[in-house]
C-alpha cells in the first residue's frame, strides 16, 4: 500500500503523526467497450453540444447548472477564492457513542499508520478508543475540502472513515410503508423462528463473488481454446511520432555500433546526418508510446539507402586499415 496523505491527529495537547492508506479496493469486473468486428478500443471525444466542434482540454472550464437549467461558468481564479482546507491535521472534535453513528453515513475507509516518532501517542489513542467504546468525531481535509469523519479501532489499527453530510442521505418516503402497516403476531412469531434457524456468525471468507469468478473462468477457457480476437494496431495519425521513432531507431543502431570499438563509433557518427533538432526529438520520443512493430515498418521503407550506407562505411574502414 502507498500512503495517500500525511499529517497528524490532534488529541488534546498531543499530536500523533500518521500516514493515511486506503483500506479498501474495488475488485469489480471491468469490461472495455470495443468494436465487435476487430476488438479495437472505443474512444470518446469531447464535443460541444452547441456547435458540434471537438473541444481541446485546455478550453474546458467548470460550469454549475442552476435549478432552472442556466449554466454558470466558473473561472480558475473564482474557484481558488472558495473556502478550502489544506491543513494536515485530523482534529478530534468529540467522542461519541458508537451506536449514534448510522452505518449509512459511512463513506470511505482508511488505515492510519503511526510514524516512528508517534508510536506511543498512537497506541495511547487507540487503547483509549477501544476502552471507551466510542468513536472520535473528527474533521479532516484529505483533498483540500474539509469533511467529517470518525476514528475507530479495527484489528489494533485506528481506522478513519469519512462521513456523508446529513443532507446527502435521502429520506425514505414511501407511501406504502405507513405507521399503521405491521405484521401480525402469528406472522412475526414464524419469522422470528426462521431468523433463529438461520442465525450464525459472520465469516467474510465464507462468501465470494461468483460472478467475477465465472467471468475469469470464461475468459481463461476462451483463451485456451484460441477463441480470441487478434486486434490490429491502431492507425497512427500523427506522422511526427513515426519520424521521431525512426530517429530513435537510428540512435539505437548507432549506440550498438559504438560497442564494436572506437573506429566503428566514429564511422557511425560520420554516417549519421541527423541534425541536433532530430537528436533532441529522438530523446523525447519515449514520451509517446508506439509499438516496436511500427518502428520496424518505418525502417523497412528504405532498404536501399541502408544498404548503401553500410557499403560506404565498409569502404572507409578498408581505406583506414590500408593507410594505417
Amino acid at each position: 500500500m502507498r500512503a495517500i496523505w500525511k499529517g497528524a491527529v490532534s488529541f488534546g495537547l498531543v499530536n500523533v503523526p500518521v500516514r493515511l492508506f486506503a483500506a479498501t479496493e474495488n475488485h469489480d469486473v471491468q469490461f472495455r467497450q470495443v468494436h465487435e468486428k476487430d476488438g479495437g478500443r472505443i474512444k470518446y471525444q469531447r464535443v460541444c453540444s452547441i456547435d458540434g466542434e471537438e473541444v481541446a482540454y485546455r478550453d474546458i472550464a467548470k460550469g454549475y447548472e442552476a435549478a432552472d437549467g442556466q449554466m454558470v461558468v466558473l473561472s480558475d481564479e473564482e474557484l481558488k477564492s472558495l473556502p478550502s482546507r489544506s491543513s494536515k491535521e485530523i482534529s478530534i472534535e468529540k467522542f461519541v457513542p458508537s451506536e449514534q453513528i448510522d452505518p449509512l453515513l459511512f463513506d470511505k475507509s482508511y488505515y492510519l499508520e503511526p510514524d516512528k516518532t508517534g508510536l506511543k501517542p498512537y497506541v495511547l489513542l487507540r487503547d483509549a478508543l477501544a476502552k471507551a467504546d466510542r468513536m472520535a468525531l473528527v474533521t479532516v481535509a484529505v483533498r483540500t475540502r474539509m469533511t467529517l469523519a470518525v476514528l475507530r479501532v479495527r484489528d489494533n489499527v485506528i481506522v478513519l472513515q469519512t462521513l456523508l453530510w446529513a443532507d446527502e442521505v435521502r429520506a425514505p418516503e414511501f407511501e406504502s410503508l405507513g405507521d399503521e402497516t405491521h405484521a401480525s403476531a402469528k406472522e412475526l412469531a414464524m419469522a422470528s423462528s426462521l431468523v433463529d434457524s438461520l442465525s450464525g456468525d459472520y465469516e467474510p471468507d465464507e462468501f465470494e463473488d461468483d460472478y467475477a469468478e465465472a467471468v475469469t473462468q470464461l475468459v481463461a477457457t476462451k483463451i485456451e481454446g484460441g477463441d480470441i480476437t487478434e486486434t490490429p494496431e491502431a492507425k497512427e495519425e500523427d506522422t511526427e511520432v513515426v519520424d521521431l521513432l525512426a530517429a530513435l531507431q537510428r540512435s539505437v543502431d548507432k549506440a550498438k555500433a559504438a560497442k564494436g570499438g572506437g573506429a566503428a563509433a566514429a564511422d557511425s557518427g560520420a554516417d549519421d546526418d541527423s541534425g541536433p533538432a532530430t537528436k533532441a526529438a529522438a530523446k523525447k520520443a519515449p514520451a509517446k508510446k508506439t509499438t516496436a512493430k511500427t518502428a520496424k515498418t518505418t525502417e523497412k521503407k528504405a532498404p536501399a539507402a541502408r544498404s548503401a550506407t553500410k557499403k560506404a562505411s565498409s569502404t572507409r574502414k578498408s581505406a583506414t586499415r590500408k593507410s594505417a
